[in-house]
């Protein structure tokens, strides 16, 4: 009996526990179960990519310049020239103020004999930017004056900044935070203006006959870039200069320069000067991508110098030459491949001109042969293109001097459509979450959507405003401010 009892007690199985098989579960042959127990553990790796290693990340493209100041600081935008400001865009839009009471006008000098101008003309965008909780308008006009302006009203927020002559040029507004405003006049300066006191002051100014050689004449049409504490302007004087501001502030809080002209160099060689002659004037803005500031000139010479060692005192060296045959006053565009987009007027009508076309695309990578596509923009002597080409997704838009607007696929430069507006359209495009703004020369200001890059555009509304628009509008959070050569600056939304 007691030999039953302990075979029964042997082949009873263990109560079921952690690891066994449940109750009632198929016999299992081994008598011995081993449970191994894994813990997986995920480790999430953030990966943050370094700041770029360089001037300007090409891929900055179409976006602000920077986050220190939020606004629309320089003409068009960025040191690419791709940034058109930011919405909404005004869907039914008024006239909001309109800024003088009385015209702006003043007489400046053209071939000798004295010219009145009016308002605001080529390049004269605007800019728009936050400063203590309130949005400025600043622009230079041919009232021979920097005015500063209240956005939301049109009054102004400081006195008028004078100048010997008419400013035809964009301001530009710095991107670090200094109140500093730099801007070009006729009367053969370029200048740094402080806007922290009561009143601007002048804390320098660059003369057009500072540097030697100089060709042309002693006008400031462009528009500076500022990045890491360096002033890249080009002049009519037909050099490109590079100014270390030496930024910063004195013991009584106010902005303070100590600038240092450290490069500057002919815009020209002897191989443009042969093809066109003496009128080889920098009246393009100039433009950063990578470690290369690019420029064009009055001879079409187009040209990209190396700025890599700047900061280490090394010289900047020319990396890549381009003839285009003709007058270059348009702003060169890149887009974030590092392409430049270039429109150029047909004055000459030389070979050249004929042959590279009056909008073209380059590669600089390929410095031997960069000419990807041209189009033939010339139905008379004395046109084609003085406007900045508008750069959105795979499309460029191209006002051109007879008032036809084109936009082009920007792979193969093939007409995609064409809008005839009341020339010549010399303002440049702005283009904002799928909305083409666009000044004509008959004083209206036109929306189109362009949101279907290979569809017409869609018109959306037009405003009248009187005298024929010049400027490039300035867009920011719903108002849009553009000047007029009829005397006036307006601002719509």
């Amino acid at each position: 009996m007691l030999l039953v009892l302990l075979l029964v007690l042997i082949m009873k199985p263990p109560p079921a526990g952690e690891g066994d098989p449940p109750v009632g579960a198929p016999a299992i042959e081994s008598t011995t179960t081993t449970t191994t127990t894994t813990t997986t553990t995920t480790t999430t790796t953030t990966t943050t990519e370094p700041p770029y290693d360089g001037w300007v990340d090409p891929e900055s493209a179409g976006e602000p310049w920077g986050d220190t100041v939020e606004g629309l600081l320089t003409f068009r935008g960025n040191p690419t020239r791709t940034f058109y400001g930011e919405g909404p865009v005004p869907t039914d839009p008024e006239i909001q103020w309109r800024f003088p009471d009385q015209a702006m006008c003043s007489n400046s000098s053209v071939g000798g004999e004295s010219v009145n101008w009016c308002g605001s003309g080529w390049t004269g965008q605007p800019a728009i930017f936050e400063r203590d909780g309130q949005t400025w308008v600043t622009l230079g006009a041919y009232s021979r004056k920097v005015h500063f302006l209240d956005a939301d009203t049109g009054e102004r927020l400081l006195d008028d900044f004078p100048t010997g002559d008419i400013i035809k040029g964009s301001v530009t507004i710095d991107p670090d935070g200094f109140p500093l405003l730099y801007t070009g006049s006729r009367d053969n300066f370029y200048r740094v203006v402080a806007f922290d006191g009561d009143s601007p002051r002048e804390l320098w100014a660059l003369a057009a006959t500072d540097v030697s050689p100089t060709r042309w004449n002693n006008d400031w049409d462009g528009a500076g870039l500022i990045i890491d504490d360096h002033l890249f302007i080009g002049g009519e004087n037909s050099q490109f200069h590079i100014v270390k501001l030496n930024r910063g502030y004195g013991a009584d809080g106010m902005v303070t320069v100590d600038p240092e002209l450290v490069f500057n160099t002919p815009g020209w060689d002897d191989e443009l000067l042969a093809a066109v002659g003496g009128n080889v004037s920098i009246e393009s803005s100039v433009a950063i991508s990578g470690n290369v500031v690019y420029f064009a000139n009055s001879g079409g010479l187009i040209q990209g110098w190396d700025i890599t060692g700047l900061q280490s005192g090394v010289e900047p060296t020319r990396v890549f030459r381009f003839w285009a045959g003709d007058d270059t006053d348009a702003t060169i565009v890149i887009d974030g491949e590092g392409m430049l987009y270039a429109g150029i007027e047909y004055e000459r009508g030389n070979a050249r001109s004929q042959e590279v076309g009056q909008i073209i695309k380059l590669d600089p990578s390929d410095p031997d042969d960069p000419q990807v596509w041209g189009v033939a923009q010339r139905p008379r002597l004395d046109s084609g293109i003085w406007a900045t080409p508008g750069l959105y997704e795979d499309l460029l838009i191209v006002p051109t001097d007879s008032g036809d607007v084109l936009g082009l696929d920007t792979a193969t430069g093939e007409e995609r459509w064409r809008v005839e507006l009341f020339g010549p359209t010399w303002a440049s495009p702005v283009i904002v979450d799928g909305i083409w703004i666009q000044g004509d020369c008959n004083g209206f200001l036109h929306a189109f959507d362009i949101s279907d890059t290979r569809a017409e555009p869609v018109p959306l509304w037009e405003i009248e405003l009187g005298g024929c628009i010049e400027s490039t509008p300035a867009l920011w959070r719903g108002q849009i401010v553009v000047g007029t050569r009829a005397g006036y600056v307006y601002a719509v939304g």
